[in-house]
């Protein structure tokens, strides 16, 4: 039996964020440009239709430059990576385009700033993330100081730095706000010379979904997050459901679905991770319209309008094969 008077709520903003956009756009004009294959160093962006789509296109997505043969095309992801692997490709001799977050090279440049200032840095961030990887290899420690990782309230007791009194912190840009606020404010207690951000290291994309998530939830009863389960940011708002007392799942696709969470009378939540493409979103609305569920409506909601720019080299060269 379908689940009839079902209303489902869609959150704006949802999905694809400035920086996604530009890494896929940075694949596709890449492979424009310089044809196939395309090596790619680690998932573009955390969401498995999209690495298909590219797959089809010409990309591979690889482990290690290792796997790339001498003078390959490779594209960064999103994510970013550590100064060894952009200094190893130079060995190389790889062509090499960047399509690191512009929000997460801007914490790259943070904490390559404070190693340069002989200050020790803290990294508040998800251990083996793809991004917090990156993160803590632009640390130069040949100044004689140290990069260290904190996951949780808990790990803030058990740190131990070298220099209490030159210590700063940066965080990854796809973490929960209000964890994030909680780990900082316990290290500001411990250290209080910690040297924090002039602007919020959580990147705007993922702040909206995550507002928009707390704004919906005194009117549902049910959360779905599209999104990878490798996906940071997509975890973070079903997390965010939840700890806003309803429930929430998180679904890779419209067949993790599971119509015995559907009750008549519920209102439920659809939104979606900031590497999520909109055509897995409407998947999941047609599967529950085949539930019995009728009314769909958008909430009103901030539009995104952030747009990064493309590599200058990669267009140029993209305008003179034109």
């Amino acid at each position: 039996m379908g689940a009839v008077g079902i209303d489902v709520v869609l959150a704006q903003p949802r999905g694809f964020c400035a920086g996604v956009v530009r890494a896929i756009e940075i694949v596709e004009l890449a492979l424009e440009v310089y044809g196939r294959p395309v090596y790619v160093l680690h998932e573009i962006v955390h969401n498995q239709r999209v690495l298909r789509d590219l797959e089809a296109r010409g990309a591979l997505f690889v482990e290690s430059l290792s796997e790339i043969p001498a003078g390959g095309v490779t594209v960064f992801s999103a994510h970013g990576v550590a100064a060894s692997i952009v200094d190893e490709a130079e060995r190389r001799r790889l062509t090499a385009i960047d399509a690191t977050c512009p929000l997460v090279t801007k914490v790259h440049l943070e904490v390559a700033r404070h190693a340069r200032a002989a200050r020790e840095v803290v990294l508040v961030g998800h251990a083996g993330h793809p991004e917090v990887v990156g993160t803590l290899g632009r640390y130069d420690r040949s100044m004689g100081g140290d990069a260290y990782l904190v996951e949780t309230v808990e790990d803030v007791a058990r740190l131990q730095v070298r220099n209490p009194s030159e210590l700063a912190v940066v965080t990854q840009t796809t973490l929960s706000v209000d964890d994030t606020r909680r780990i900082i404010e316990a290290l500001r207690h411990r250290f209080p010379a910690l040297i924090v951000p002039r602007t919020d290291d959580i990147c705007y994309a993922t702040q909206n979904r995550q507002n928009a998530v707390r704004r919906l939830a005194g009117e549902v009863t049910l959360l779905l997050v599209v999104g990878a389960r490798n996906s940071s940011n997509s975890n973070r708002l079903r997390e965010v459901g939840e700890q806003t007392g309803i429930l929430a799942h998180l679904v890779q696709d419209a067949s993790d679905i599971d119509e015995s969470w559907l009750r008549p009378g519920m209102r439920v939540a659809v939104t979606a991770g900031a590497s999520t493409p909109e055509v897995l979103v409407q998947e999941v609305l047609d599967r529950l319209r085949t539930l019995g569920i009728t009314g769909v409506k958008e909430m009103d909601g901030e539009r995104e309008t952030t747009v990064f720019r493309l590599p200058s080299a990669l267009t140029r060269m993209a305008r003179a094969c034109d």
